[in-house]
């Protein structure tokens, strides 16, 4: 699923835990998560209930006095030291080390709705995608992207775009790295047929899709233009299976996202899914479509 103004294929509030951080990127923490604030938020109240300042925390936890303002105003991530230091020094109650397993960064270019599924995404078994609007953010050409992001209202500055862009074709090396890992894509025919740039533009488009979805691994279906009504007419859908066995859907409309987790929910999705594969051209076929619309442009 696409969200077209922001990287939203659109992720939530990921359970990405603590872990050591480089010296480096402790000095840059340059779009705070809501996470992160909270975080901070809990840091400074506990602090300010011990009757310690923050020049007091500091000495107790090794840290100077700046760094325990960045952590409490949600600006740094805080390394696992700090967390088991400021556990000790605020009560050792355990809530500090509950909550920053929590912890996600900030991560400009993603949606904030679609955070949480980007970092399922990359740790997926497998990742099936239906997509009636527009090419899967996973198969989408640089120019397709850029064309995308700039058709976005509001507006986005130059830069804006940029770090979007980069976030969107990065995020494809998921793709590249785990060949192991099954990945489905079925796509309306309409889709791809839908102009943008120039004709190169669009033959690149294609191609980039044909390439990124030959190895063994990737699957594409195509329901073509003159395919009936069919299952999946509630809208765009994405279902993940975790390394635990369990399955987790995303939805997307207007400026939101849903992460799907109720069982009964994702076997009505799940059945979804697999009767539009059976409705689908096969895999041959949707390559073939794919290679004539090439030839047309």
């Amino acid at each position: 699923m696409e969200s077209v103004g922001v990287e939203g294929e659109t992720a939530g509030a990921g359970n990405a835990g603590v872990r050591a951080v480089p010296v480096g990127e402790w000095e840059r923490e340059p779009h705070p998560s809501d996470s992160l604030r909270t975080f901070g938020a809990f840091v400074q109240a506990l602090r300010e209930h011990a009757g310690l300042s923050r020049v007091d925390l500091g000495a107790r936890v090794q840290y100077s006095k700046h760094t325990v303002e960045s952590v409490e105003l949600g600006r740094r991530m805080p390394d696992e030291a700090f967390v088991e230091r400021a556990e000790e020094a605020l009560g050792n109650t355990g809530a500090l080390r509950k909550a920053a397993r929590h912890l996600t960064r900030g991560e400009a270019g993603l949606a904030a709705w679609f955070r949480r599924w980007a970092r399922l995404e990359r740790e997926a078994v497998s990742l099936c995608t239906y997509e009636c609007r527009l090419v899967p953010g996973l198969l989408q050409s640089e120019a397709y992207a850029r064309a995308v992001f700039e058709g976005t209202i509001p507006v986005r500055t130059d830069e804006e775009l940029e770090v979007q862009l980069a976030v969107r074709m990065e995020r494809q090396a998921v793709m590249r790295e785990r060949p192991k890992v099954p990945f489905s894509f079925i796509v309306e025919e309409h889709v791809f047929r839908r102009g943008f740039g120039d004709v190169g533009a669009m033959r690149g488009l294609v191609g980039h899709v044909l390439e990124l979805t030959a190895p063994r691994n990737v699957t594409l279906q195509v329901v073509p233009v003159e395919a009936r009504l069919h299952a999946c007419l509630d809208g765009p859908l994405q279902i993940l299976e975790t390394s635990e066995g369990r399955r987790l859907g995303y939805s997307e409309g207007q400026q939101n996202g849903r992460l799907i987790s109720d069982p009964k929910e994702m076997i009505l999705l799940c059945q979804r899914y697999d009767t539009l594969r059976s409705q689908a051209l096969n895999p041959t076929e949707s390559r073939d479509l794919l290679e004539r619309l090439r030839g047309e442009l």
